[in-house]
């Protein structure tokens, strides 16, 4: 038995459905996973525990039998701190099998399987009766079905079947309520990531296509460690909201609901963009609470308890609205069974604004598809735009022949305005044609740019007009590009579109070079750290199933994550590793590069960070990684606008940062598939 999993290929630029083993699919999904993360999460384990004990007393006090269901059990911890509580009999339901498998020897390990029954069932295929999965109904209900935005696992409808076929009427819950809170904020950083600001070339101002600024874009949530994003970087322009609660002892409807808060505006600005997080009760008194906020809410931010499993949310209204100190406001609040939007009314308009909140927002422009929040950052970044612009106006001639590759990329249309003869721009996805070709009808530019809508091996002489190509151009950028060196297509579309090419045929960029660095995470390191046990409960059948899982492929591998929400501290410099010469085609053999790097600062290190860097010119580079040299401390700062590569050591290693410590790289690039292995160590003195 095969499964086809998508990966993506730097050779064609494309994510390719490729056949792996049966075992491949959910090896993928444990090494990906955030088990460990939620395991070492200790302020949600401990709140957890509490409000389980106290749920467990009350059942007790009245004389009952503490009969426990606990949903999504994971590793049955939940489910042993129930018993340990003293309840009577739990009832663990957990739909992945090798996680329904993991804590059936976790229970046995510790010692409760004649306690515990796992049951490995989506909850609402669970049957209740004397040959039932259930022998009576529960009288306790214990969950952690939730996800950044609260409902989006599907808690809902989880909380709403259990009710109805599985838990008595009044049952104790764990965790007892939940609660929505949500601010209004002016944010020129964070509304950038929504729609296309107007642009500054050279004195030529590149206008957003109007359907764009209509357009209120995906519905989906962006979540993010908000605590990541400084204070200044908003305007509280309202107070904190409470939006809704949902008590999880009481039925549950997953029908969709709307909910609003009234509030005087705070201060006069552009209303943008919605921050969101929840906290959870874990008793009817709300005097166990485990709450999402960020960390700058803290009187103390250094007790913030950071998690990964759990982050924050930030929502962007369908338009920006302009608000007066003082002037009367709802925030309102929409949701189905899965997913959250928002809305505001202005109470000097006309009409409740409940019928617009009812719409769930969809992208009309078709840009929103096209480039992800972090790509319209990337675009409206005018530090960014600065260099590009003036790489471009050292290489464009008059006589210049310009064609672009990147997807949904703005270059060829600087190419044209800064006087280049002719350029062609190539988008092999039919939508983001489209949506560069409203952005050049937006700027009558319509016929300054062709955009031809293939792939560069299918490009051909009689496609440019017989014109040879003087310049080629790219950011690079490709959408189906997960790590750093995925860009390397852009070698590959080089290499394809040779013949077309003149020989003396400027190319930007000239070159990428990869660079690594070995960190300490602050935090990040918990997603990958073995937690052997919790709360008292050995848990390391987890650990091994996760790490036979990172064994079977990913262990081997680099993962992408945004760095700029992850701080780290860099234990040796910044080191470049191996350079890819754009100027000549793709070479036929695989390039090899070894060597270390010493450790220069004290510190934990836990795997090797890395980026790539391109050469435009031959004094202009553009970094996807580090965005400053590192500080004295090792502090780093890095790109917003993309993922850098982490490739996690299986043990960290301590370095007292003598530079006699080091740490090697072995990396290999295979032409053939564009794929670059590799293999970091740590040599420790003894």
């Amino acid at each position: 038995m095969k499964t086809f999993c998508g990966r993506a290929n730097p050779t064609t630029g494309a994510l390719d459905w490729v056949e792996e083993s049966e075992e491949y699919d959910y090896h993928q999904e444990i090494a990906r996973s955030c088990y460990a993360d939620m395991l070492h999460d200790r302020d949600r384990n401990e709140k957890y525990y509490q409000g389980i004990r106290a749920a467990v007393a009350r059942v007790k006090a009245r004389g009952e039998q503490a009969v426990v269901l606990d949903i999504g059990t994971g590793t049955g911890l939940l489910s042993m701190m129930a018993v340990s509580a003293g309840a009577d009999y739990c009832y663990a339901v957990e739909v992945f099998k090798p996680m329904a498998e993991a804590a059936v020897r976790i229970v046995e390990r510790n010692g409760f399987s004649d306690k515990i029954k796992i049951i490995n069932k989506h909850s609402t295929e669970v049957t209740l009766g004397p040959d039932g999965d259930m022998q009576t109904r529960a009288n306790i209900l214990v969950t952690e079905l939730f996800d950044t935005e609260l409902i989006g696992e599907g808690a809902l409808p989880s909380y709403e079947h259990a009710h109805l076929h599985l838990v008595q009427e009044g049952c104790e819950a764990i965790p007892h309520r939940a609660t929505v809170y949500a601010q209004l904020v002016q944010s020129e950083q964070l509304w950038s990531w929504a729609q296309l600001l107007p642009i500054d070339v050279e004195g030529h101002k590149l206008l957003p296509p109007p359907a764009v600024g209509r357009c209120a874009g995906v519905p989906s949530v962006c979540d993010i460690q908000l605590s990541q994003v400084p204070q200044h970087a908003f305007t509280p322009l309202g107070p904190l909201c409470t939006m809704f609660s949902v008590d999880f002892s009481r039925p549950v409807s997953s029908a969709a609901q709307t909910h609003s808060c009234k509030f005087e505006a705070w201060a006069s600005g552009q209303a943008q963009v919605v921050l969101s997080w929840w906290t959870i009760d874990m008793d009817p008194d709300g005097t166990i609470v485990c709450s999402m906020a960020p960390s700058w809410t803290y009187q103390e931010p250094k007790s913030f308890p950071w998690r990964d499993h759990w982050m924050q949310s930030v929502y962007f209204l369908p338009a920006e609205q302009r608000v007066t100190e003082g002037e009367e406001l709802s925030l309102i609040v929409s949701h189905d069974d899965y997913s959250l939007w928002y809305n505001l009314h202005s109470h000097s308009q006309q009409g409740s604004g409940s019928d617009l909140a009812l719409c769930r927002p969809c992208c009309t422009c078709q840009a929103h598809l096209v480039w992800t929040r972090p790509r319209f950052g990337e675009l409206n970044d005018t530090q960014r735009t600065e260099s590009y612009t003036r790489a471009l106006r050292s290489v464009v001639r008059p006589d210049s022949v310009c064609l672009g590759v990147s997807d949904g990329s703005l270059l060829p249309i600087f190419a044209h305005l800064l006087g280049a003869k002719k350029v062609f721009s190539l988008e092999s996805s039919g939508m983001s044609k489209q949506v560069i070709e409203q952005v050049l009808e937006a700027n009558s530019l319509r016929g300054g740019v062709q955009v031809l809508g293939m792939r560069p091996d299918q490009l051909t002489a009689a496609d440019l007009g017989g014109e040879q190509v003087s310049l080629l151009v790219g950011e690079p950028y490709f959408s189906t590009s997960l790590l750093p060196w995925h860009s390397l297509f852009f070698w590959y579309c080089r290499t394809a579109l040779a013949q077309l090419l003149r020989a003396d045929a400027t190319i930007l960029p000239q070159s990428a070079t990869l660079w690594m660095a070995a960190v300490e995470f602050r935090d990040l390191w918990r997603i990958r750290a073995p937690c052997g046990s919790c709360e008292g409960f050995d848990v390391q059948p987890m650990d091994e199933m996760v790490q036979r899982s990172l064994d079977f492929r990913e262990s081997r591998e680099a993962e992408p994550h945004p760095l700029w929400e992850y701080p780290c501290r860099a234990l040796t410099q910044p080191c470049p590793v191996m350079t890819f010469d754009f100027r000549q085609c793709v070479p036929e053999q695989p390039v090899s590069s070894q060597g270390s790097a010493p450790l220069v600062r004290r510190g934990r290190c836990h795997g090797v960070v890395l980026w790539m860097e391109y050469q435009l010119t031959d004094d202009i580079t553009v970094s996807m990684g580090l965005t400053r040299p590192v500080s004295e401390q090792g502090a780093c700062e890095w790109n917003p606008h993309r993922k850098q590569g982490v490739y996690f050591f299986s043990s960290s290693y301590e370095s007292i940062g003598d530079g006699r410590d080091t740490v090697s790289y072995s990396l290999t690039f295979d032409p053939s598939n564009g794929d670059i292995r590799m293999d970091f160590s740590a040599s420790m003195r003894q």
